[in-house]
C-alpha cells in the first residue's frame, strides 16, 4: 500500500476521533430577535387599535382628486428636474475634465455654490427674485437698449421657481456623479479609440460614456428617488404638488395625521416603483460585468 492512502486513512481516523465542535450559544441574537418582534408587535397593535390614525379618513382621501393632481405634479416636476440636472451635470462634468482652466474653474464654482447652499434657500430665493430684479430683460448691459423685457412675477411662477431651485442644485450633484463615472473608465480605452481614428466627441459618446454608465446609473437612480421626495420642498413656494395638496386639505379639515399618512403612503408607492425600475436598469448596464468579475466583484 502506498504512503498516500495510509496518510488519508490516518487523517480520517483522527477526524473521527476528534471531539465534535459545537457552535457557541448566540444569546445576543435571540435577544435581538425578541426585541425586534416586540417592537413590530407594538407598532402593529398601535396601527390596528389607535383611533388617531383614522384609517377610514385615509381611505377616503387616497384617491381624492386634489391628491391625485398633486401626485401628477410631483411626477412631472421630478422628471423635468432630473432632465435639467442630468443634461447640465454632463456638461459641467465635461467642463471639469476638459483641461481648460477657465471651463474647469466655472464648473467647480457652479458645483461649489449650488451644492453648498440649502435647496430650500434656493427655492425661496428664486420665488422672491422680483424683489431683487423687478424685471427680466435681454439687451445691452450697463444701461443699454433692451430688446425684450418681462416682469419677474410673471416669468418666475411657483413651477419655474421649483424647476430652477431643484434643477440647478441637482445639476451640481449630477456633475460629480458623472465626473466620477467618467474617471472610472480605463484611460487605455480613450487611447484605443483615438487609435481607431475617432474624434474626441465620438470617443466620449461611443466609448467612454457607455462604459461609465455602470458607475453612473446606481447613484443616479438614488438621486431620482431622492428628488421625488425633495419635490415636497416646493410646497414652500405654493406649488400644488403632493405635499402642498395634502396641506391644503388638512388646513381646512384639521385631519392632519390621516392626510400625512396619505402622503407617506403615496411616496412609498412611487419610491417602490422607481426602485423596481432602477433594479432592471442597473441589471441591464451590468450585463457582462457580473459574469466577468463574479458575484463578489
Amino acid at each position: 500500500m502506498s504512503a498516500a492512502p495510509v496518510k488519508e486513512m490516518d487523517y480520517a481516523r483522527d477526524m473521527a476521533a476528534a471531539p465534535e465542535i459545537l457552535p457557541a450559544p448566540r444569546m445576543g441574537r435571540w435577544f435581538g430577535v425578541a426585541l425586534v418582534a416586540l417592537v413590530v408587535a407594538w407598532i402593529g397593535y398601535q396601527i390596528l387599535v389607535n383611533p388617531g390614525f383614522q384609517w377610514p379618513v385615509v381611505g377616503r382621501y387616497m384617491l381624492h382628486p386634489a391628491v391625485l393632481s398633486g401626485i401628477l405634479m410631483t411626477l412631472q416636476l421630478t422628471v423635468l428636474v432630473m432632465l435639467i440636472g442630468t443634461v447640465l451635470g454632463i456638461v459641467l462634468a465635461i467642463m471639469r475634465l476638459s483641461g481648460d482652466p477657465l471651463l474647469s474653474f466655472c464648473s467647480q464654482a457652479f458645483v461649489w455654490f449650488f451644492r453648498g447652499t440649502p435647496v430650500l434657500v434656493q427655492l425661496v430665493f428664486w420665488y422672491n427674485l422680483a424683489s431683487l430684479f423687478p424685471e427680466i430683460s435681454l439687451g445691452v448691459p450697463f444701461g443699454g437698449p433692451k430688446f425684450y423685457e418681462v416682469s419677474s412675477t410673471v416669468a418666475i411662477s411657483s413651477f419655474t421657481a421649483a424647476l430652477l431651485g431643484l434643477g440647478l442644485a441637482e445639476a451640481a450633484y449630477m456633475a460629480e456623479i458623472v465626473r466620477g463615472g467618467l474617471l472610472s473608465v480605463d484611460p487605455g480605452q480613450r487611447e484605443a479609440s483615438k487609435a481607431l481614428g475617432h474624434t474626441p466627441w465620438q470617443t466620449f459618446w461611443v466609448v467612454v460614456l457607455p462604459q461609465a454608465m455602470k458607475a453612473i446609473v446606481p447613484p443616479t437612480g438614488n438621486q431620482v428617488i431622492g428628488m421625488l421626495k425633495f419635490t415636497s420642498l416646493a410646497s414652500v413656494v405654493a406649488l400644488q404638488e403632493l405635499m402642498h395638496s395634502v396641506e391644503s386639505i388638512y388646513s381646512r379639515t384639521f385631519e392632519t395625521i390621516p392626510l400625512l399618512i396619505v402622503a407617506a403612503l403615496w411616496y412609498l408607492i412611487m419610491v417602490s416603483l422607481l426602485s423596481v425600475v432602477q433594479f432592471f436598469i442597473e441589471r441591464y448596464y451590468s450585463k457582462g460585468w457580473t459574469d466577468r468579475v463574479g458575484p463578489m466583484g
